[in-house]
């Protein structure tokens, strides 16, 4: 039962980052703005996170330097597609890309440093609990506080007039300039707080799942959560469960490894990302539901002349 409660407890630290991540698309995509660049902005935080740790001792100077790389990106990526109506496909690749070599070369001096380690969290009295403890009680506050952040974003979007602004420009921007919004401001914003996001999840990565850095060592897991976007419908708590459940699949195949169960590492190390690929063409199977859920605008371009 022990290997349960540790299993249950690294999929709710997978799950975090995936959840984070995911969350930051998720206001792009409400906004109707694709962003493609989730992988190197998640690099470039893991990397911009890790060394503010190494140099000042503080991981919150650590996740305040990840999500401002975040932020940093997507203002670039945003200035591109809102401003200069360019591809957004074209250039979130283009983000990434540059994400992933810009990370890789500022890294080269810090994949043999090490940060402080890392205290013990634990909710007081409940992580005593047996088994609960383990599995629910004893993570990073992080953890804890996406469960609310997936929460106020429901709240957010779905009972405040700003959310329903977003909301707006997502599905129809013409209508929403033409009641006086500004579009454009609004989609930078959403594209600065979906980054800062991201920037926060690869923070996450280096500081606390797993403290160190390496080059590439986001792993994809900016392409499973832009999947993981569609695979929730646009929905936040589908999100959140959809984040665990991958997060489990990612977390399985140590767990089989660990049971002892004979199955080549290159199969249980490529389970995420089959699993991904299984629900996408299972969702794809249904395009008038997809189209129901997907705010109308993704994807397309506006100018306040159009």
């Amino acid at each position: 039962m022990e290997s349960y409660a540790l299993l249950i407890a690294a999929t709710l630290n997978a799950g975090t980052v995936l959840a984070l991540a995911s969350l930051g698309l998720l206001i792009n995509e409400k906004a109707g703005i694709v962003n493609l660049g989730a992988e190197g902005m998640m690099l470039c935080a893991a990397i911009a996170g890790f060394a503010a740790v190494v140099h000042s001792g503080s991981d919150t100077l650590g996740f305040v330097a990840g999500i401002g790389a975040g932020a940093l990106l997507a203002l670039i990526f945003g200035g591109l597609v809102i401003w200069l109506n360019t591809n957004q496909y074209a250039t979130g690749l283009a983000v990434s890309l540059f994400g992933a070599g810009f990370s890789a070369f500022a890294g080269i001096s810090y994949v043999q440093e090490r940060i402080p380690p890392r205290p013990n969290f634990a909710v007081p009295w409940l992580s005593d609990i047996p088994l609960l403890g383990p599995a629910f009680f004893q993570h990073h506050p992080l953890v804890y506080l996406t469960v609310l952040l997936a929460l106020g974003m429901i709240w957010f979007l779905y009972r405040t007039r700003a959310g329903l602004v977003l909301r707006c420009v997502g599905e129809s921007p013409e209508a929403a300039h033409a009641l006086g919004y500004p579009v454009r401001r609004i989609r930078l914003l959403a594209v600065m707080a979906g980054g800062a996001l991201c920037g926060l999840a690869g923070a996450y990565v280096s500081i606390v799942y797993t403290p160190l850095w390496v080059e590439g060592m986001v792993a994809g897991k900016g392409w499973i959560a832009l999947a993981l976007t569609t695979f929730a419908t646009w929905r936040p708590a589908r999100v959140l469960l959809g984040a665990y459940l991958f997060g489990g699949v990612t977390m399985l195949q140590f767990h089989l490894q660990g049971a002892g169960v004979e199955i080549p590492s290159q199969f249980l190390t490529m389970l995420p990302y089959l699993a991904t690929i299984v629900v996408l063409a299972l969702i794809s199977r249904n395009p008038q539901w997809i189209r129901i859920n997907m705010p109308a605008s993704m994807g397309k371009s506006f100018h306040p002349g159009n």
